[in-house]
């Protein structure tokens, strides 16, 4: 206790020590408001922000908030038993993985000893915030991670066999659609994993980090977002639902648990061609045959 006063006088004086007292309140001397995880319904992601109370820190691109849950999330997880299984049936014909929301490599670390791919013949790039991005490259050099890269713009990424997103969806500031019409080309195979969805519209709470932060939180309406991967040209192979990350907003009960899903998509373009090739090859029979004398 008095080394996070200390600390907080250092770093920003009698005012940081004004901040780390209502922050110590909120936690301990309302225990009412601290189970509160998650706090608003709003309509979108900038008006969550905007309503971030003044002694948190706003969001997930800051120094102090890109620790959190980093030790457990470094583990395998029983949530990622479903994106282990498709990624070592997809692994051979895999050599770029994009990992969107990736943090400082979590799931890298995580899956690096049981899929031994990784270690040599993979390419795994992380897009993340700033923050993250900065803590990411120092940590990857530190531990000699050198099949590890990081980008904080996703435009400069490099083209993407896989497109991995675990636990990114709900945090994302930007419509799905949008990041990936930003990506040099479309992935043939999407993971999307820990995704928060709802029966009816969308709604944006805010996320409670501790005692430090709050980040705007999007539990997507589940058949808009099922048509967003359709219009993007992917088919749903596989889908499966994580009771685990359930969740209520505890101010805004009405609207009932949330149901967390994950999806394996895969990019239908190869198929599409094929049927087009297909088709072509048709028309040029049947027009030698229109052609032929025995037919007239």
């Amino acid at each position: 206790m008095l080394r996070k006063l200390k600390a907080a006088f250092v770093r920003h004086g009698f005012i940081g020590l004004a901040v780390h007292a209502v922050r110590r309140a909120d936690s301990f001397c309302l225990p009412a408001v601290q189970g509160r995880r998650f706090r608003g319904a709003f309509g979108g992601y900038h008006e969550a922000m905007a309503s971030v109370r003044p002694w948190f820190l706003a969001g997930y691109d800051n120094d102090a908030v890109v620790d959190n849950g980093l030790e457990g999330m470094s583990r395998i997880l029983p949530s990622d038993a479903r994106v282990l299984i498709h990624l070592e049936r997809l692994l051979p014909d895999v050599k770029c993985i994009l990992d969107a929301g990736g943090n400082t490599g979590a799931k890298y670390r995580a899956f690096r000893d049981q899929l031994l791919d990784l270690n040599n013949n993979v390419s795994w790039i992380i897009w993340d915030t700033p923050a993250a991005v900065r803590a990411g490259r120092k940590r990857a050099v530190t531990d000699g991670l050198t099949a590890l890269s990081f980008v904080d713009d996703v435009a400069e990424a490099p083209p993407a066999d896989l497109v991995l997103c675990s636990g990114l969806l709900q945090y994302l500031d930007i419509p799905f659609a949008d990041l990936i019409g930003r990506l040099v080309k479309k992935p043939p195979h999407l993971i999307l994993n820990k995704v928060a969805t709802r029966n009816g519209s969308t709604v944006v709470t805010l996320e409670r980090l501790r005692d430090t932060a709050e980040v705007p939180y999007q539990i997507r309406n589940c058949e808009e977002f099922v048509e967003t991967l359709d219009a993007l040209g992917y088919d749903i192979v596989d889908e499966w639902v994580l009771p685990e990350f359930s969740h209520v907003i505890s101010d805004a009960p009405q609207l009932g648990a949330s149901t967390c899903r994950g999806y394996y998509g895969k990019f239908r373009a190869a198929a599409t061609k094929r049927k087009l090739r297909a088709f072509a090859a048709a028309c040029l029979l049947m027009g030698s045959l229109i052609a032929s004398p025995e037919f007239a």
